[in-house]
């Protein structure tokens, strides 16, 4: 009886440390589950914290720049201001001294186109004109007056006409002088002339060529250009069209080194 109570006893004890140990195992690895979950979420915050930092990084980056770039616009300013030191007063003087030099080159302009136009009074109006048109004189000689046709070679009446011309220019100083050759749109082929472009600065040319040999006038201040048929001042579909087509304009030019350099102050 003894025996079996012994026994009993023993296997209450045995069940009793499995039991114990079962209990003890569940609860190790429910304390080891909370613990990796932990970790995880340990990792995760940190990792959000590592992006927030990053971005605060950028934002004072962005602030550091944003603050050098208006330190930058601030001092543009202050260049500005101290270069505009120039008062509404010398604005207006300055002004005053450009409408001034305007004045007096369209002053210039206008009494040597009236120069031009009394040394040429005995041409008719169909031979030449005289004109000011964008600051510049013009004095457009018809065909008729200088060449024969498909000529360059200046008649004797045109000659007369650019030696009045020349006296009235080597008056003059800081004037330019631009002579341009146009044609109609008539084609032409010879032996001197392969086509209107050839006419035209030929043309020019001789001009150049009698103002400064013949006439004395200086050659840094001319430049003789042919247009050929390409800029008209009529229709080309009529006679009396292209007879006013077929040109040479001798464009007087002021010089504008006075303008450009109060322009540059």
């Amino acid at each position: 009886m003894k025996k079996s109570l012994r026994f009993l006893v023993f296997v209450s004890i045995i069940f009793s440390l499995l039991f114990t140990s079962c209990v003890s195992s569940k609860k190790f690895m429910a304390s080891e589950d909370r613990v990796n979950k932990l970790q995880k979420d340990n990792d995760k915050a940190q990792s959000q914290l590592n992006d927030c930092n990053a971005k605060v990084k950028a934002l004072s980056d962005d602030k550091a720049n944003l603050q050098n770039e208006y330190t930058s616009v601030q001092n543009d300013l202050k260049d500005l201001t101290s270069q505009s030191k120039m008062t509404i007063a010398d604005q207006a003087k300055r002004l005053k001294s450009l409408q001034d030099i305007i004045q007096n080159e369209k002053d210039v302009m206008t009494r040597l186109k009236n120069s031009i136009t009394d040394a040429l009074l005995n041409y008719k109006t169909d031979e030449l004109n005289i004109y000011i048109r964008d600051g510049k004189v013009y004095v457009s000689l018809e065909e008729k007056l200088l060449f024969k046709s498909g000529s360059d070679v200046v008649d004797i009446k045109g000659k007369e006409a650019l030696k009045s011309l020349a006296k009235v220019l080597n008056g003059t100083s800081d004037i330019t002088v631009l002579v341009e050759g146009h044609t109609d749109n008539v084609p032409i082929k010879t032996k001197l002339f392969e086509d209107n472009w050839d006419l035209s600065t030929a043309r020019a040319t001789s001009i150049v060529r009698i103002l400064t040999k013949d006439y004395g006038f200086d050659s840094n201040r001319i430049t003789a250009s042919g247009r050929g048929q390409f800029h008209p001042i009529k229709s080309n579909d009529t006679v009396a069209g292209r007879a006013g087509n077929r040109r040479t304009e001798i464009i007087l030019s002021p010089d504008l080194k006075e303008i450009y350099q109060l322009l540059l102050q």
